[in-house]
């Protein structure tokens, strides 16, 4: 059953706040149809994208991470807003670092993300009770790539990435998007990032939100507090 016990007056809540239980309750019951997981820093255990692909480059190319960081900086909203890809940038990246990198390694790279796997079970385990989808400021081509290799979308339902949508998670618009293709209303939603200020554009939606500590990784928290609020009770396995 679809089912939450009890509605929180604050949307936006921690862990912590579950654990120690400074918030307040309501009797008003809601029901939960689907939670929202950022990807990177919740369902990964790099905190960005970023982070991960030019790790990746500099172990395999000897350019240093700061200098890759200096060549794709200026085109990263580009890509996650879908107004360019990795493939029309890369040759003007190649002459910045002045040195012609395989494309073809762009590919492992991505295919060198960290899954969060304790998360991963996590969601199997919440697709008992809801759907669980995806909310990402990515790129399209990283995220394509991501689906096949980690099989995402054969768990997650909706996956939304800011680059299609062209517009990222400061903004209502990919969570409006999300909500629609779900078929839910915004209180019938949560929604899981690693950073603050991307909980604000959901919670004025009207969405339930949760912080999630990337550096904590407290994914036992996370159960307990989609058990306390949402009635959403996850195995003990996901817990240990």
């Amino acid at each position: 059953m679809l089912y939450a016990r009890r509605l929180l007056h604050c949307q936006h809540l921690t862990s912590n706040d579950l654990e120690h239980g400074s918030y307040t309750l309501s009797s008003e019951a809601l029901v939960i149809k689907v939670i929202f997981f950022d990807y990177d820093g919740v369902l990964t255990c790099d905190k960005t994208g970023s982070l991960t692909t030019q790790r990746f480059l500099s172990r395999h190319t000897g350019i240093s991470y700061v200098e890759l960081a200096r060549a794709f900086t200026p085109y990263n909203e580009a890509l996650n807003t879908g107004q360019t890809t990795y493939a029309e940038i890369w040759p003007s990246v190649c002459a910045e670092l002045n040195q012609q990198i395989p494309f073809a390694l762009l590919t492992r790279a991505f295919e060198s993300t960290p899954a969060n796997e304790a998360m991963f079970e996590l969601a199997r385990a919440a697709r008992h009770h809801c759907a669980v989808g995806i909310i990402t400021d990515n790129k399209q081509d990283r995220i394509d790539c991501l689906k096949r290799c980690q099989r995402l979308d054969q768990l997650f339902a909706p996956i939304v990435v800011s680059a299609e949508v062209g517009s990222m998670k400061v903004a209502p618009q990919i969570f409006d998007r999300a909500l629609q293709l779900a078929g839910v209303k915004p209180d019938e939603s949560v929604f899981i990032d690693n950073t603050s200020e991307n909980l604000a554009a959901p919670a004025a939606l009207g969405m339930r939100t949760i912080y999630f500590d990337d550096e904590r990784n407290d994914v036992a928290g996370l159960a307990r507090s989609l058990d306390t609020q949402f009635g959403i009770f996850i195995a003990r396995k996901t817990r240990t």
